[in-house]
């Protein structure tokens, strides 16, 4: 009876043991994790330290008071003559409260930045005219800078705006600038039909922060809108000889 020879092919990833899935996180136990982040537009700035349960103050551990020494009075001299009987004498050692060890506890603080909304404005400011630039700028920084104390970690945040200008009329300006008055501005715009529109500044933040000398982004954007209202008026007619 001949035999058949067959090869046992076994998949390759059977022969690899599987691993579990290990995910690395931060260790905050030595030192703070600081992390910045947006939330209905507002800044949020967090700090955690230690790995225990999270308190918003840490609780240090009671030290154990030493032991009172005991001192023996010292006995009178003994008279010459007839002899002074001993007397044994007993000390009663006094009780020490025993304190229960403390449990690691975590600090964990939030801080809330508000960052300010932009006033528009504009020029000429009573009846501009058709077919004439008006100059729009804005009261906002050009940057927004805070330090703050958060776990006992300082802690810089520094913001910068970029603006979407919406001028009513169907056009559009981007800009990183917050523009100016006559003659500086560079922010302008020209309508050709007299009319009441709607100009509406959208002022978009993001930035960085800074914790011990290292530089990371802050996750998320800040937005916020402004708006005003521009009555453009024709130029009225004069006849020359």
């Amino acid at each position: 009876m001949k035999y058949k020879k067959y090869l046992l092919l076994v998949p390759l990833f059977s022969l690899i043991p599987l691993t579990p899935n290990i995910v690395y996180g931060a260790d905050c136990s030595l030192s703070a994790c600081i992390d910045v982040y947006t939330r209905n537009g507002e800044i949020i700035i967090e700090g955690h330290k230690g790995n225990g349960p999270i308190k918003k103050k840490v609780t240090t551990k009671v030290p154990i008071a030493p032991k009172p020494k005991v001192t023996k009075k010292a006995l009178p001299p003994k008279p010459s003559g007839t002899p002074v009987p001993k007397v044994k004498r007993t000390y009663k050692p006094r009780a020490v409260k025993k304190v229960t060890k403390l449990p690691a506890v975590s600090l964990s603080d939030r801080l809330v930045k508000l960052l300010p909304t932009a006033g528009v404005a504009y020029q000429p400011e009573i009846e501009p005219l058709v077919n004439v630039p008006i100059y729009f700028w804005c009261d906002l920084p050009t940057i927004f800078q805070s330090r703050v104390n958060v776990v006992g970690e300082i802690v810089d945040v520094a913001l910068r705006p970029s603006f979407t200008w919406s001028f009513g009329d169907g056009t559009f300006l981007s800009s990183l600038e917050n523009g100016a008055p006559y003659p500086d501005g560079k922010i302008r715009h020209t309508y050709s039909q007299p009319g009441t529109y709607l100009v509406t500044l959208l002022s978009t933040w993001n930035g960085n922060f800074t914790h011990n000398g290292v530089s990371r982004a802050i996750t998320g954007t800040v937005k916020k809108t402004s708006v005003a209202t521009v009555t453009v008026v024709s130029a009225p007619t004069t006849f020359v000889n």
